[in-house]
């Protein structure tokens, strides 16, 4: 049976955007999982499924819908056990849920001020107006007067990697010696920026650079089936 994987997009439904709909994508797609992308606009997220799920990603795998990110990955490890595992066992949960949290609370932050203007202009009118309402509010601040904060906080941002850069000097992902879960839930932040600005929140020469492209050719270059915004 296919899945429903409900996924957030703009004015251009071939680019979905959302970080963490991204990590499920990846998930689906590391699992093997026939499934078809049904495109989500911020306002239509309400009337997912009848309008039980608050937010998005949303999965519908026969009569089961699950929301939330880490709670679809688990679902998709526990329904689905013979394909390959996304945590590779509860240490890997563990693990995941530590990469989960500090990507939210550290990397998440710098990233959406980095690409909080170009998010706005990838929407449709009426989505724009509300994507601009509800982060103005948020932030207390213009989208502009947000986003011109971006070059200030790139040398500490960057250096706020370290322990992750560090960690890639032993092994080649998250993981360990191949990716899961937690690798794809790191991605789906800088692909989020990759699709949103040219902006270069990583140096070319960074192993985290390196390792978010060899992230990009995972599943014969489901990463890169969106190309990079210009």
């Amino acid at each position: 049976m296919t899945i429903l994987f409900y996924d957030l997009v703009g004015r251009d439904t071939a680019r979905p955007f959302s970080p963490h709909c991204w990590k499920i994508a990846m998930a689906l797609a590391h699992k093997g999982l026939d499934h078809r992308s049904v495109p989500t606009r911020f306002l239509e997220v309400a009337e997912i499924e009848g309008g039980a799920p608050k937010t998005i990603p949303v999965i519908r795998d026969g009569d089961k819908v699950v929301s939330d990110s880490f709670a679809i990955a688990l679902y998709l490890d526990e329904a689905y056990p013979e394909r390959p595992t996304l945590f590779g066992g509860k240490g890997g949960e563990a693990l995941a849920r530590f990469v989960e949290r500090w990507t939210q609370t550290i990397v998440h932050p710098y990233l959406g001020v980095t690409a909080l203007t170009a998010l706005h202009s990838m929407q449709d009118q009426a989505n724009a107006a509300y994507f601009r309402q509800s982060r103005e509010a948020r932030y207390g601040k213009s989208l502009e007067d947000v986003t011109v904060a971006r070059d200030a906080g790139l040398g500490a941002f960057r250096a706020s990697l370290e322990p992750l850069r560090s960690m890639l000097s032993y092994q080649p992902w998250i993981g360990g010696n191949g990716p899961l879960f937690a690798d794809y839930i790191l991605f789906g932040a800088f692909q989020w920026v990759r699709i949103a600005t040219s902006y270069k929140v990583l140096d070319e020469a960074d192993p985290i650079a390196d390792w978010f492209e060899r992230c990009l050719d995972l599943h014969n270059g489901k990463g890169r089936g969106v190309a990079a915004a210009v």
